[in-house]
């Protein structure tokens, strides 16, 4: 994905809509780049062109969000803190068959954040990415679907295996 997609990308995200001419930059050549960007985004369904009486508007799709996010944990290193808080993140994932492709996005998303996966749906973490999911959660309505849990305390046995697991 192109600098500029997931500039514009950045941009849908901060609000609900966006005017496509918002998007565009004055100088000719960045302005035919962006327009470009959009037009992938818009075919590759991240985003939807709603057209009005004056303007149009681009505004990003479920999907699109997705994106964003994966590209928000590309950069993996910059995300997480030097130094662990204490607290393990467990994110309870109960989707059915007939949401698959949700199911497949959001796990590859949990491997990006650094999850890992203890019993069938259920992943940990130690690194803060509870918001980011928290996000991700409400954005695709996962309201009983997801669970996300932070705590300090897992027994002993537990955090051995654990601390095993994530310090490499």
């Amino acid at each position: 994905m192109s600098s500029y997609s997931k500039k514009i990308l950045k941009k849908l995200a901060e609000k609900p809509a966006v005017s496509v001419e918002e998007l565009k930059d004055s100088d000719t050549k960045t302005s035919y780049a962006l327009t470009r960007a959009l037009k992938n985004l818009v075919g590759g369904g991240y985003a939807e062109i709603h057209k009005s009486e004056r303007q149009n508007y681009a505004k990003i799709t479920a999907q699109g969000k997705t994106k964003l996010n994966s590209i928000t944990l590309e950069n993996v290193d910059a995300l997480v803190p030097q130094s662990w808080d204490g607290f393990w993140r467990i994110i309870l994932l109960d989707l059915p068959e007939s949401r698959k492709s949700e199911r497949e996005s959001l796990r590859y998303l949990l491997k990006k954040a650094g999850f890992v996966c203890l019993k069938n749906s259920a992943w940990i973490s130690p690194f803060p990415y509870e918001h980011l999911f928290a996000n991700i959660k409400k954005d695709l309505g996962l309201t009983t679907e997801m669970m996300i849990i932070v705590t300090e305390h897992i027994d002993e046995e537990s955090k051995k295996v654990l601390f095993e697991t994530f310090v490499q």
